[in-house]
C-alpha cells in the first residue's frame, strides 16, 4: 500500500507542480482498525 500512496503523491507533485513536505496516514488504518474494504486517508502540506 505504500508505493500506491507514494504513487499518488508523487502524481499530485506533478500534475498540482508543488512539493509535498509532509505526508501521514490517518483514519481507521493509522489505528489499527481498518476492515477488508476500508480506504487509505492521507494528509499532507
Amino acid at each position: 500500500m505504500f508505493d500506491i500512496i507514494q504513487s499518488q503523491l508523487n502524481m499530485i507533485e506533478e500534475s498540482w507542480q508543488v512539493r509535498i513536505l509532509y505526508a501521514l496516514e490517518s483514519g481507521s488504518r493509522a489505528w489499527g482498525f481498518a476492515a477488508r474494504d476500508s480506504d487509505s486517508d492521507v494528509q499532507f502540506i
